[in-house]
């Protein structure tokens, strides 16, 4: 909520907006580096909270997941101004991927719930590699009508939160509690009509920092966790693989952009961007919520579910009022 405003002042003062097209649904130009606030809170408040308490439990591979997140925050801010090549792109996730998997964050073992545990071996780094980066570009897709990728973002923050602390992996919680701190802050200035975007450097670290966090430990602890992390990430799982198969049976660049995501089918069809938003939020939520109640976690994770909406819903009122209130002015004036 601070750095917010701090980083939209600086985008205005040097031009670095998002300038509206025929594949994007904003009509004027938006600040659009709201990722840097994104990546600042989330840092700073982690290493402040370990400086302040010598005791706390640090959890395996953490380090991974912040260094590889901050190489791809840098990617993703250096994109947001210059427009990177997708090859490029791909090639420095894979990367920041590796190094992740280097520092401890590898799918090397899978529960199964119906018999003996899944042993990986070589296949762990390919799988590793394959997840970070699928989720990861999985949420950058998503980010395409204010206020989606943002709660998408806290809504998977926060099971994943509730699930660390059901498996015993207090660290990790308090990561995914982080990051959706900083999200909901963002939010307030990103609910329609946004007056700051997140941009890629904003959608690719924290998709890179949820995909870590189900990796490290989150979710490889519960019995059923092969189904968890589908659920878990339902929305940017469903978009991206909706848009994949769709541009491979255009003859397309699968990782090329194009306005036919899920979020602008439903535009097109006569939603307005608060309902399209809210009916995939709606998904998300079952989503997590089923994965809660496979750890018996769901009445906890209904609760703040539940808060969580009623705040959103709050200041998506309040950023209607705002804009009601500056076109009145504009027409006085």
């Amino acid at each position: 909520m601070i750095t917010v405003p701090l980083v939209r002042t600086y985008c205005l003062k040097k031009g670095y907006v998002d300038l509206p097209n025929k594949r994007k649904v904003h009509k004027r130009p938006i600040p659009r580096l709201g990722g840097v606030a994104i990546w600042l809170s989330v840092l700073f408040s982690f290493v402040f909270l370990v400086l302040i308490n010598s005791d706390y439990p640090h959890g395996n591979g953490l380090s991974g997941i912040f260094l590889g997140g901050s190489i791809i925050f840098l990617l993703g801010l250096i994109d947001d101004l210059y427009d990177l090549n997708p090859k490029f792109k791909l090639f420095i996730q894979v990367g920041a991927a590796v190094i992740a998997f280097l520092l401890g964050v590898k799918i090397d073992i899978l529960s199964n719930p119906f018999g003996d545990p899944i042993m990986l071996g070589l296949f762990s780094l390919p799988i590793t590699i394959f997840w970070l980066t699928g989720i990861t570009n999985a949420v950058n897709f998503i980010d395409g009508v204010d206020g989606l990728a943002g709660g998408v973002i806290a809504i998977i923050s926060l099971t994943l939160g509730i699930v660390a602390v059901y498996s015993n992996q207090p660290a990790s919680a308090l990561v995914a509690i982080l990051l959706a701190g900083a999200i909901l802050g963002f939010l307030i200035f990103n609910f329609y009509p946004a007056k700051i975007f997140m941009g890629d450097s904003g959608a690719l670290f924290s998709g890179f920092i949820l995909a870590g966090l189900s990796v490290a430990g989150v979710v490889k602890t519960i019995a059923v966790s092969v189904l968890l992390p589908l659920l878990i990430f339902t929305v940017p799982i469903m978009d991206m693989s909706f848009s994949v198969f769709r541009r491979l049976l255009k003859g397309s660049n699968p990782m090329s952009a194009d306005n036919e995501h899920i979020h602008h089918k439903l535009l097109k069809s006569g939603f307005s961007q608060n309902r399209t938003v809210a009916i995939l939020y709606t998904f998300g939520i079952a989503g997590g919520a089923v994965a809660t109640f496979l750890i018996d976690a769901h009445k906890i994770y209904l609760c703040i579910m539940l808060f969580i909406l009623l705040f959103m819903l709050a200041f998506s009122r309040l950023a209607k009022f705002r804009r009601y209130k500056e076109l009145k002015e504009a027409r006085q004036k």
